[in-house]
């Protein structure tokens, strides 16, 4: 009996199994990675519109003819609250590398470093409050490059 046709035909078969095994892994994997990606920016983006929408509401504060010092103090304690950038940065913890998280960190607390001035009276006027919302600014520039970057986009 002549081994050669049946060994061949085994070899083949073999051969293609592993193949296409290994092209299914791999579309998996970079499946996988799309959606991860996908994933991260959807988070990212929302939470850079909470950090938005928690600035905003401390600016509305921030402005003296806007609101009696009471009211403003209220108000920019629950821009945090209702802006939702606590659980979304504890999201971003969880998923996102760690250039990300730091600078997600660094933002935030810059944020809420402008929201304290705010509660302390500080106008939007006042020289401590104009340094903070520099500072916030600049790492929020910080922020969205580190994010961009983790996505694979062009950095400006």
């Amino acid at each position: 009996m002549d081994w050669a046709p049946l060994v061949s035909t085994t070899l083949g078969a073999v051969i293609g199994i592993a193949s296409t095994l290994a092209t299914d892994r791999a579309r998996t994997r970079r499946g996988r990675q799309d959606n991860d990606q996908a994933a991260r920016q959807q988070l990212y983006g929302d939470y850079l519109a909470a950090l938005a929408r928690t600035r905003n509401q401390l600016r509305i504060a921030a402005r003296p003819t806007a609101l009696p010092a009471a009211e403003r103090t209220r108000r920019a304690a629950e821009a945090f609250h209702e802006g939702n950038a606590y659980e979304l940065r504890y999201q971003i913890a969880v998923v996102a590398p760690q250039p990300v998280v730091e600078a997600s960190t660094a933002a935030f607390r810059a944020l809420r470093d402008l929201r304290d001035h705010v509660e302390a009276g500080a106008h939007h006027t006042s020289p401590d409050y104009i340094q903070a919302r520099d500072r916030w600014e600049l790492l929020l520039t910080e922020l969205r490059r580190t994010m961009r970057r983790d996505l694979g986009r062009q950095v400006f």
